[in-house]
């Protein structure tokens, strides 16, 4: 298993390397093909992997007394080569492979697969089509190598891999400057997560004096809950996820970044970088175990974040953006599950949210090239009839996302929902509001999208067509797994086993029992009755949505999206963060970086380095006269210093 540990990353950094080099001369047909089957073929390892991994961990995850030293000596750690050796520090370049790792593997490869075969149509007429799939290989392959990096300073090297890729893919289109713009934002503000992601390394280092996984947990097992090295080194790393996964305060570049062409959308917010950074600590689960301090800032950020970003994204317009926003509400639901203890509930639901947030974002791609461009939701509506395919799976990504049973995001948001209610009721009553937004939110993007008629001229609206079914099959894939995969962690209540929580306990046990076992357990009545006022509510809200955006619309009722209150006004830009990270910080730096070039480089600096060089010419061309060429002049001058060194001697 060991060599298609190793073949899973190096196929996209083949295709890379390929269509990279040779991007203007590879014919787009071969292009097509390559780009796809690089991460395919991965995907077929993962699936193999999977397999033998799947047995391992059934064995392990019956064994409740299983040391932390047994599960990670029974995972797989293939060691390429050895990397940095100086001293008495070695860390060799290694990959691990455990149920958590295999369950990335396979999201990674399958969904990103997915996308690129949605993106040789969607792109087909683009001039940078080679130049994108070497771009979206070369993304597979950093991600691919953070979540196998068997310690820190590798899963860094994919982090930092994936925010290159982003730069680049947010970008591609790099003639725009706005696009240019919002590639630098992103690039930046995951700047400032990844230099807490490195003072937390060091600060591991210094403290275990290793950064192999390994190591780190089995001596971190052993350390007292609560100490004020662990906070610190919790905090920073989660510091790094927030920059990352686009959580408060620095969620902000994710909006922006829907400048890059939907199948990168789809590619960020499903399968790659925004769920690093839930990785990362569900990866780290120990040491979050041991820092209950941490825990509980991250329950504040991350509640706060779900429902912020659920309420701004009920005021936008723009159809990637108000997906973009509800990414960021569904990392904070991710987040808190992480903050609880509930390590496979918050996988459980990155898992469902990659299938549907894939989907959605695919759709809207359907959507945008089927109005040639458009992506105001106040200038569509009536698309059912048009493209009803598209259509038909929106409306399943919407359902899956609102947590609607029995399609996959009722399963892992309720899971979610159950450890939180365990928690804090209060707690779980803002988490419940969130959902109920998020279910508002997407049925009033569905019904302003497809419902009621045309906003456009009767001109564009005979140019609307479905997409070609290189673009559709993959939306009719997604749509599937979206709706059928709560099953792979379906509570027992409804006769499920559980699956997927018992293939990530191996990972996650000796966490668990630091936290003192798994945070809830509840009776089945209470299970079912809060999966019933959960849904009740849901179904509530849809039908609010409906009677607002779509009723009232019929009867002329469109005031709703026209009249802004000032606190539409202040919604509808984004509670005005942007404008005031850029008076705070930006204009600021700006006037610093005046000051400097004006003052400092250009009055100081420049002065005291040409002032150098013109002291120099001056002295030189003083001193040239004496160069007269006569012997008797030279002879008078090294008589004269002979005496003067001779007078020096006798007066020292």
């Amino acid at each position: 298993m060991n060599i298609l540990v190793t073949l899973i990353p190096l196929f996209p950094l083949l295709g890379f390397l390929i269509l990279g080099l040779g991007f203007r001369t590879i014919p787009r047909k071969i292009a097509s093909i390559l780009g796809p089957a690089m991460v395919g073929i991965p995907f077929i390892l993962s699936v193999i992997v999977l397999i033998n991994i799947d047995n391992f961990a059934s064995v392990i995850s019956t064994e409740v007394g299983t040391s932390l030293t047994q599960q990670l000596n029974n995972s797989t750690t293939q060691q390429l080569f050895e990397w940095i050796s100086f001293g008495t520090f070695s860390l060799p370049f290694s990959f691990l492979v455990d149920p958590l790792s295999c369950l990335m593997l396979l999201i990674i490869t399958g969904v990103g697969f997915i996308i690129h075969v949605y993106s040789v149509g969607y792109m087909a007429h683009d001039a940078g089509f080679n130049r994108f799939f070497a771009y979206m290989n070369l993304f597979v392959f950093f991600m691919l190598l953070l979540v196998l990096g068997a310690s820190y300073p590798v899963m860094f090297i994919g982090w930092e891999g994936v925010g290159l890729c982003s730069y680049l893919l947010i970008g591609f289109w790099f003639k725009n400057h706005e696009f240019n713009a919002a590639a630098n934002k992103a690039f930046i503000m995951n700047r400032i997560g990844d230099l807490g992601f490195l003072l937390g390394m060091f600060l591991i280092y210094t403290t275990f004096n290793s950064l192999n996984f390994t190591d780190v947990f089995s001596k971190a097992g052993m350390m007292t809950p609560g100490s004020g090295v662990m906070i610190a080194i919790t905090l920073l790393l989660f510091v790094g996820a927030v920059g990352k996964s686009a959580q408060i305060p620095l969620y902000t570049w994710l909006p922006d970044a829907m400048a890059g062409p939907t199948p990168v959308s789809a590619l960020i917010h499903a399968a790659t970088m925004v769920t690093a950074g839930v990785y990362m600590i569900a990866r780290s689960n120990i040491l979050y175990a041991l820092a209950p301090f941490t825990m509980s800032v991250i329950t504040v950020i991350s509640l706060s974040t779900a429902l912020l970003a659920a309420i701004i994204a009920l005021w936008q317009t723009d159809i990637k953006k108000i997906l973009a926003y509800s990414t960021i509400s569904q990392l904070g639901y991710m987040f808190l599950a992480l903050s609880m203890g509930a390590f496979s509930g918050a996988m459980f639901h990155l898992t469902t949210h990659a299938f549907f947030k894939a989907l959605l974002f695919l759709a809207a791609g359907s959507v945008i090239h089927a109005l040639n461009g458009e992506q105001d939701i106040r200038n569509m509506g009536g698309l059912r009839k048009k493209i009803p395919l598209t259509w038909q799976v929106f409306l399943v990504g919407t359902i899956a996302i609102s947590g609607i049973p029995p399609f996959s995001g009722f399963f892992s948001k309720d899971a979610i929902l159950m450890n939180v209610f365990s928690y804090s009721i209060p707690v779980w009553l803002i988490a419940l509001l969130g959902s109920l937004l998020t279910a508002l939110y997407m049925f009033r993007l569905l019904f302003l999208t497809f419902a009621g008629t045309y906003k456009g001229t009767d001109e564009q609206a005979g140019r609307i067509h479905e997409s070609p079914r290189i673009m559709t099959w993959p939306l009719v894939i997604l749509a599937f797994l979206s709706a059928a995969a709560g099953v792979l962690n379906l509570p027992e209540i409804f006769d499920g086993n559980m699956w997927l929580s018992h293939f990530l306990n191996p990972v996650f046990n000796t966490a668990y029992k630091l936290m003192e076992g798994p945070l809830y357990i509840m009776e089945p009545r209470m299970e079912w009755l809060l999966m019933a006022i959960t849904v009740v509510y849901v179904i509530i809200v849809v039908g609010i949505a409906y009677s607002r955006f779509v009723q009232k619309r019929r009867r002329g009722g469109v005031q709703s999206e026209v009249r802004k209150s000032w606190m539409g006004n202040f919604l509808e830009r984004k509670l005005y963060v942007d404008e005031l990270y850029d008076f705070i910080l930006v204009k600021p730096l700006f006037q610093l970086s005046k000051f400097f070039d004006r003052f400092v480089e250009t009055k100081l600096i420049d002065n005291l380095v040409n002032g150098t060089g013109r002291v120099t010419l001056k002295i030189g061309n003083t001193i040239r006269f004496i160069q007269t060429g006569h012997v008797g002049f030279y002879l008078f001058i090294m008589v004269i210093s002979i005496i003067a060194i001779l007078v020096f001697n006798v007066l020292i």
